[in-house]
């Protein structure tokens, strides 16, 4: 194998490369024509495509961008872990992790303007500890249930995270990229939370003003 595949800076620029794979808004060009981040709440993710243009189309999505995270950190294992982990390759795949978030944010391809995160970190915590990201799915699962606010099952399954990364057993990496990731998604649903506290934020069904 090239060494260069094997360097922390590869897979570091793969997550991002990943991550930042615009499925949201190729889905709004390729189905109806429209830049998805002009419309509802201007998010390249998938609840806005559910909004915008349909059940099937937003699926399809979910389940890509949850690819993404799964992908980059399972890539830079196998590339810095192939004899298995040590505390420093770890660091390294997490941050990888944390890139394929950037990516998905922070998309270079559509001028810095991306999604929030949501999916693309569960796919990154079923790559680092499914039964994490299994445990944070069933939370989002059953707040949507309850009260059919994706955004409200969002923040909630981004609070609960930490704590059940560390009552996982998560070392001080996995410990990291959670709480950083939970961050991340706070800090994307910012407006969304102002909107719940306003008692104004769209149920599922609803179009986004």
């Amino acid at each position: 194998m090239n060494p260069l595949l094997q360097t922390p800076l590869f897979c570091l620029l793969a997550g991002y490369l990943l991550g930042s794979i615009p499925s949201g808004y190729l889905a709004g060009r390729w189905l109806k024509g429209v830049d998805i981040r002009s419309l509802g709440s201007g998010s390249t993710g998938a609840t806005n495509v559910l909004r915008q243009i349909g059940k099937a189309p937003a699926l399809v999505v979910f389940l890509v961008d949850v690819l993404k995270g799964t992908a980059a950190v399972r890539l830079a294992m196998a590339l810095l872990q192939p004899l298995g982990s040590t505390p420093q390759s770890e660091w390294w795949v997490v941050a990888a992790g944390l890139a394929a978030l950037a990516g998905h944010i922070w998309p270079v391809w559509l001028g810095w303007r991306g999604g929030k995160a949501v999916a693309t970190g569960l796919g990154m915590l079923l790559g680092l500890a499914w039964p994490v990201g299994l445990a944070c799915f069933g939370i989002f699962m059953a707040v949507i249930a309850l009260f059919r606010i994706v955004s409200l099952s969002s923040v909630i399954a981004a609070l609960c995270l930490p704590v059940l990364m560390w009552g996982a057993g998560g070392g001080a990496a996995d410990l990291s990229i959670a709480i950083v990731a939970m961050l991340l998604v706070l800090f994307r649903h910012r407006s969304n939370i102002q909107r719940l506290l306003a008692g104004t934020e769209p149920r599922i069904g609803q179009k986004a003003s």
